[in-house]
């Protein structure tokens, strides 16, 4: 991190942000990966493996309109969105914490961040929580636009087909972009003495001027996550061609190995994606009160020093 505080880190590319994220695990790789193997391992799994009982669930439920197999669906559902939300909240308040102390040259170790957790952990929930309502309306918008589209297509009403398209070509557009808001919020959370809708209004703040980076990252990871899970439906989850259990054995295995890697990166894309707004927005990088702020984590009360006030 040091590495990218010497030099004017607002000109970075999506690739040097990348290589950027690859140096900071090389400097700490003990650290890394054993939270990677604790936290950001089980997310991936978690995404996958959801993959197994989704799609065929939802394929059978129409044809039996069984209970029992609705209320299966509910509970695979249920537990997923679980186990996602949980670990995505466990997984950037370990990494966001380690980098942050790595910036700040506080001493780094697996113990020290697990233990911090617990004191981010409300902090990213009360932010999760804004963001999703955010998401809500987007998800309505957006199916009220496609049930147009679909609606145009049947009625082979060109007028309302293109309107539709372009809606939902604008809406995608915001999909991105309040997930890149929605990300940089949560870094925000945990390095800033704000939380909530205070984090993401300071997001927003700091994502004018680097928008095409943020997004371009976040459709990045959209589409390799789309592309590893299209493979994934098709060599690894048995269908009309079985592949034989070694090679969907291997391929999974693999296919879990890249989904880390890639999950490792965005998070760490997240920490220097904020670094590199703060250099853009010519915003100093206060040390001092970014330590006494990991400090305050760590259960030492250290008087903030940042200007920022806390607000929701």
């Amino acid at each position: 991190m040091d590495q990218t505080a010497n030099k004017d880190i607002q000109f970075l590319r999506p690739i040097e942000i990348v290589k950027e994220s690859i140096n900071v695990l090389k400097s700490y790789p003990k650290t890394f990966i054993l939270l990677t193997l604790a936290l950001i391992l089980p997310l991936s799994l978690a995404i996958l493996v959801h993959y197994i009982y989704f799609e065929p669930l939802l394929n059978l439920i129409p044809i039996t309109s069984q209970p029992h197999q609705w209320l299966e669906f509910i509970i695979i559902q249920f537990f997923y969105i679980a186990i996602l939300f949980i670990f995505s909240l466990l997984s950037t308040a370990a990494v966001v914490f380690t980098f942050a102390s790595i910036y700040t040259s506080k001493p780094v170790s697996f113990i020290s961040t697990l233990s911090t957790i617990p004191r981010i952990f409300k902090r990213l929930f009360i932010t999760f929580l804004f963001a999703s309502l955010l998401m809500i309306v987007y998800n309505a918008v957006f199916l009220f636009c496609l049930i147009a589209f679909i609606s145009s297509l049947d009625a082979n009403d060109s007028t309302v087909l293109y309107i539709s398209f372009f809606d939902l070509f604008f809406l995608f557009e915001i999909h991105v972009y309040v997930t890149a808001m929605w990300h940089l919020a949560s870094v925000v959370s945990v390095l800033e003495p704000v939380y909530g809708w205070a984090a993401m209004k300071r997001s927003k703040e700091l994502l004018e001027g680097n928008i095409r980076l943020a997004t371009a990252l976040v459709i990045v990871y959209l589409v390799i996550c789309a592309a590893i899970g299209g493979v994934f439906r098709s060599l690894v989850i048995p269908g009309e061609i079985d592949y034989g259990l070694v090679f969907r054995s291997l391929m999974g295995g693999f296919l879990v190995v890249v989904l880390v890697i890639l999950n490792f990166i965005g998070l760490s894309a997240q920490c220097i994606i904020y670094y590199v707004c703060k250099s853009y927005h010519r915003e100093e990088i206060d040390k001092g009160a970014l330590h006494d702020q990991l400090d305050c984590y760590l259960g030492a009360y250290v008087p903030l020093q940042s200007s920022v006030e806390m607000g929701m």
